[in-house]
């Protein structure tokens, strides 16, 4: 069964958010951490992983992640803030 994930990325509490969207999400954030994804993410350092969620049909993520992108930034920080109140990277529980 494949899995695949929407990520919040942040570079601190209430700063800079990305979301996206992968079927590796150990890999991905670690690319992201690692500066091997050029881009916006590298170039305002975005590396904290602060939500995520899964899903089991890439059509599911990729419309869950198009969704999440057109939110207000109020709403993405309360979700992010229902799940992780301190926001904490998430990177390091998932490994």
């Amino acid at each position: 069964m494949n899995v695949y994930y929407v990520y919040i990325l942040a570079n601190k509490k209430n700063g800079t958010l990305y979301i996206g969207v992968t079927n590796n999400i150990i890999r991905r954030i670690y690319e992201h951490k690692q500066n091997l994804v050029q881009g916006f993410t590298q170039k305002y350092s975005i590396h904290q992983l602060v939500y995520y969620e899964e899903f089991s049909s890439s059509i599911e993520a990729i419309t869950r992640e198009k969704q999440l992108k057109k939110w207000k930034r109020a709403w993405k920080i309360l979700l992010i803030e229902k799940k992780n109140p301190q926001w904490k990277d998430l990177y390091n529980e998932i490994t």
